[in-house]
């Protein structure tokens, strides 16, 4: 009997640590929610400074073209001058999964704007992956895929 008292003791406070713990992830979660977000401010307003401080200096962004950026090369294709920045960038849906000190954001994001005289609307999945770099949080990696539009069936 008391074996089976041990065996659900430490159930219990195993239990009660997880419960815990879970506060803390959610915090770390929330602040690498809102540092994913300010990304989209940065875009909006092409504020490069911005997006430069939320990246790790071993930063890769693979686009909706298959292309593939550095940190460098992602920040100087946004200061060119044919880059025009998206009238809008809104998270539509998103997920934060922490793991001590790196963290996966995945979700939907919508971006309007006008590239090369022509409106568009892009839905894009994404996958960002966030890395606790000396107590800061900075993005180190950036996937997008572009969610086809619905063709309305005539």
């Amino acid at each position: 009997m008391s074996r089976t008292l041990s065996l659900a003791v430490a159930l219990f406070l195993g239990t009660c640590a997880a419960v815990a713990q879970q506060p803390a992830q959610s915090e770390e979660g929330a602040r690498v929610l809102a540092l994913d977000n300010s990304w989209n401010k940065a875009l909006e307003t092409n504020d490069t400074k911005a997006l430069a401080m939320l990246l790790a200096d071993n930063f890769i962004s693979i686009d909706i073209d298959g292309s593939i950026q550095n940190r460098s090369e992602f920040l100087a294709s946004l200061q060119v001058t044919s880059y025009e920045a998206p009238s809008q960038a809104v998270t539509e849906q998103s997920k934060v999964d922490v793991y001590s000190d790196s963290a996966i954001v995945f979700g939907v994001f919508r971006t309007k704007g006008t590239e090369k005289g022509k409106p568009y609307t892009h839905r894009e999945r994404f996958l960002d992956t966030w890395v606790k770099i000396n107590g800061t949080w900075k993005c180190a990696a950036a996937v997008t895929v572009l969610i086809p539009s619905k063709k309305s069936s005539d």
